[in-house]
């Protein structure tokens, strides 16, 4: 065999300059190449180069301590990072607050397009994604500490719009990771957790007139590799090491299991329950704000534990869980193992995932966060002298759909006991998370209101809604004073009204029975009148319709609501992710055309399924009744006021 493309992890490592462009693939512990941090840290420690590298990587590599991109935290090394996340690597964290290296911070998303827009050749990569944030330079441009002067990221117009210019630069070498390789190049991912962006890393750097490195576990035969499997081309590849297997983990959490690249399904029941805490109760009303067929985003830490309780409520298949460095469906893993999924139905590239991140297709986002401010405004990327990086966290938050931050609302020290009636608060932590204003703006209230987004907080004690005035109080827990444990300790103005009691279910050990719950279509709930404008909103959203019974039920709502008003009104009707059954189609589209005849004055049906928007289209004309389907609430509610 002609090992052509298969060198030593020293003679790969030899190639990189001083003052070279570095970009390196990875999620925590997911594909990442820690073999070749390890011998560049060597080299360096060793010969005192390569010196002065820039460094650029999406997602966070690292285990909080010492592993990952904790290797090359050596000053000297290092003169510039441009990174996603700061959180996982200490070591290159510490350098930064101290300002021995200029230290960026870009979404994740924009840093996976880049290498696309770099690959492509292109100037660089418009966003809107970081306006009103910390990345916005009219806030800090990105920019992390006094030693990052540069620009580099500005702010443009296009057809009246503001957006985001983060400009392109040429990658000498890209650190990349996959499971086989042969002697061309050619390598395989069938073992690895994430498939992440070593595609587009590798065609930025090999257009760029770069090297790409890749470190594999195996080598291959020639021509051996099924090319269906083969994940970056030979062509892109120009040196392949194989790893010692202590440095090439699955995951930091998991040497190996076939359950999360894929190759098998584990048994379900083998995800062990979550005791209950304030932890498991903010994750179950996480859980209440998930609507069947919805597409729905984890973070890191706590909002983990949603995907956990979402297993124990077996609602797992009637709700699609995604993580953002590519997979799609199953079962989220917290800890070491984040960012990694059992059971998955699909793992695409990063990139991607951002593409439909960005582009709105997450149905809700839920997150943590750190601090709030009274405009909604969320910290969840620096504090003090701690730099976490906000990752993915800006991408999501502002791109879907609703939004629900989690986390208790103090922190450091905290006691409180859960018990069948509800709440006691038996010690206050000692760090308060709602603060008179953030020290970093991660998540932009104001951009959201704006965007006319849905955006909830929810602690163990109380539930807040983001309205146009800012926070309002919906929900307190019972046994909390809501004086004494809610409004006495927020450093700013709120709109309290009437706040219901956060369900009691909530607090006690026996499952919610959310699966109940999300099959049932809940109509009487679904029907909102409101007079001043006339209108009744039907949020038809992730309802399911299978027979008559559901038609009927429909109908005796429907009439329960109007018929008292002895007038027609117009109507909203939100068709996001609705589903009719076959044999309940033609007369649920006869009930539609009853409904529009009797009550109607002006109807304005929208969804953001182009598919949805054709087939219920066309049906709706076959009958005869008003067929004009929106893709957004703003677009109905401007066809009812005739704009």
């Amino acid at each position: 065999m002609a090992f052509r493309k298969i060198i030593s992890a020293e003679d790969a490592i030899a190639l990189i300059q001083d003052g070279d462009t570095l970009a390196s693939s990875g999620y925590g512990g997911n594909g990442t190449p820690d073999q070749l941090f390890i011998t560049l840290e060597q080299r360096f420690l060793a010969e005192g180069a390569p010196r002065d590298l820039t460094l650029v990587y999406a997602g966070g590599q690292g285990d909080g301590k010492t592993r990952g991109l904790n290797h090359l935290g050596h000053e000297g090394l290092l003169k510039r990072v441009i990174g996603g996340h700061y959180g996982l690597i200490p070591a290159i964290e510490k350098l930064a607050v101290e300002n021995r290296l200029e230290a960026y911070n870009f979404p994740e998303g924009v840093i996976t397009h880049l290498y696309r827009d770099i690959a492509a050749g292109k100037p660089g990569t418009l966003s809107r994604v970081g306006l009103g944030t910390f990345v916005d330079p009219r806030l800090e441009g990105g920019r992390v500490n006094e030693a990052a002067t540069e620009p580099l990221v500005e702010l443009v117009e296009f057809d009246g719009r503001e957006t985001l210019f983060f400009r392109a630069f040429p990658i000498d070498v890209a650190f990349i990771r996959g499971t086989t390789a042969d002697p061309d190049g050619n390598v395989t991912m069938e073992k690895e957790s994430l498939r992440l962006e070593n595609l587009a890393l590798a065609l930025a750097a090999r257009n760029s007139g770069g090297i790409v490195i890749c470190q594999v576990e195996r080598v291959a035969e020639s021509g051996s590799l099924d090319a269906r499997r083969v994940r970056v081309p030979g062509i892109a590849v120009d040196a392949v090491v194989v790893a010692e297997p202590a440095n090439h983990a699955q995951t930091y959490g998991t040497v190996y299991n076939p359950a999360l690249s894929g190759e098998l399904r584990s048994p379900l029941r083998s995800i062990a329950r979550l005791p209950l805490d304030e932890k498991k109760v903010i994750a179950r009303r996480a859980a209440l704000e998930l609507l069947p067929n919805s597409v729905v985003n984890l973070g890191v830490g706590l909002p983990d534990a949603i995907g956990v309780v979402a297993n124990e409520e077996r609602i797992s298949d009637l709700i699609t869980l995604t993580v953002d460095p590519g997979v799609i469906g199953g079962v989220p893993l917290g800890g070491l193992d984040f960012g990694a999924a059992i059971n998955f139905s699909a793992s695409i590239d990063h990139p991607y995932q951002f593409d439909f991140i960005d582009g709105g297709g997450l149905d809700v986002a839920c997150l943590g966060f750190a601090e709030c401010d009274g405009e909604g405004n969320i910290n969840a990327s620096r504090f003090g002298k701690r730099i976490s990086g906000c990752g993915g966290f800006i991408n999501i938050a502002q791109n879907s759909k609703k939004v629900v931050f989690v986390g208790t609302f103090s922190a450091g020290g905290l006691d409180v006991a859960v018990h069948d009636d509800g709440l006691t608060i038996r010690q206050e932590g000692r760090f308060p998370k709602f603060v008179e204003r953030v020290g970093q703006i991660t998540f932009s209230g104001r951009q959201a209101v704006e965007a006319d987004k849905e955006v909830y907080y929810v602690t163990e004690r109380c539930v807040f809604r983001l309205g146009a005035e800012g926070m309002q109080l919906i929900e307190v827990a019972p046994g909390v004073d809501v004086e004494r444990d809610v409004l006495d300790r927020l450093p700013f103005p709120l709109m309290v009204g009437d706040p219901s009691p956060m369900e009691v279910g909530l607090f006690r050990k026996p499952p919610l029975g959310l699966r109940d719950r999300l099959l049932d279509i809940h109509v009487e709930d679904r029907l909102n009148y409101d007079p001043d404008s006339n209108t009744v909103f039907m949020n038809f959203a992730g309802m399911r319709v299978r027979s008559q019974d559901d038609i009927d039920r429909i109908l005796a709502a429907v009439s329960a609501l109007l018929d008292p008003l002895g007038k027609r009104v117009n109507s909203i009707v939100n068709y996001d992710r609705f589903e009719v059954d076959d044999d309940a189609s033609d007369a649920y589209l006869d009930a539609v055309r009853y409904v529009e005849e009797k009550y109607y004055l002006k109807v304005s049906r929208y969804t953001n399924s182009g598919f949805m928007r054709l087939k219920l289209g066309k049906a709706l004309a076959d009958r005869h009744v008003s067929s004009q389907i929106f893709e957004s609430q703003r677009e109905a509610r401007r066809n009812l006021r005739g704009g």
